[in-house]
């Protein structure tokens, strides 16, 4: 391996590593929604794909310790909420581990399929799962898109520097 000039000395592969590099990377942010055995379940994810238009399919990771697992690990269908940027408080409250995800202030309904709707977002899909593919301590869920509304207002929020912000012109 060499040197590339004016760049810092490499890093061997760690978690720290993946973290720091993905810190840099800018995302989308969505909320996975999912009715479990004892009620709806959500997270906020920022590893949402879109994988095929024909058929119309999307993917996305979620930990097998997060809260959220067991009911997706089960569920058939999900709900996929693309966030705006008047959402920051939204995207945190579902990425909070212990929070009451759907307790006031979150304004959502009982969508198709059972799949919690999360209100005023720029978009949202109701999906079902074909597939759960082993990935590390996560799994790669893929999912078929049934129906959605791609009609929200508004400008999307991003996840950037471990923090929600918002687009620049």
């Amino acid at each position: 391996m060499t040197a590339t000039p004016g760049l810092g000395t490499p890093q061997l592969a760690s978690p720290d590593l993946l973290r720091s590099t993905f810190r840099r990377h800018a995302a989308g942010v969505a909320v996975i929604t999912a009715r479990g055995a004892s009620g709806p379940v959500g997270f906020t994810a920022t590893s949402l794909t879109s994988v095929s238009a024909e058929p119309p399919l999307v993917s996305f990771g979620i930990g097998t310790g997060a809260s959220s697992w067991p009911a997706v690990a089960e569920a058939d269908h999900v709900g996929v909420h693309i966030l705006g940027e008047h959402q920051r408080e939204l995207a945190a409250t579902f990425a909070r581990s212990g929070a009451d995800r759907f307790g006031a202030p979150t304004a959502w309904r009982d969508g198709p399929e059972g799949v919690p709707v999360l209100d005023d977002v720029l978009a949202w899909l109701v999906c079902r799962i074909v597939g759960r593919v082993p990935a590390g301590d996560h799994r790669i869920v893929l999912a078929e898109v049934v129906l959605g509304d791609p009609s929200g207002a508004g400008r999307p929020l991003l996840y950037h520097q471990g923090r929600f912000s918002g687009l620049r012109d």
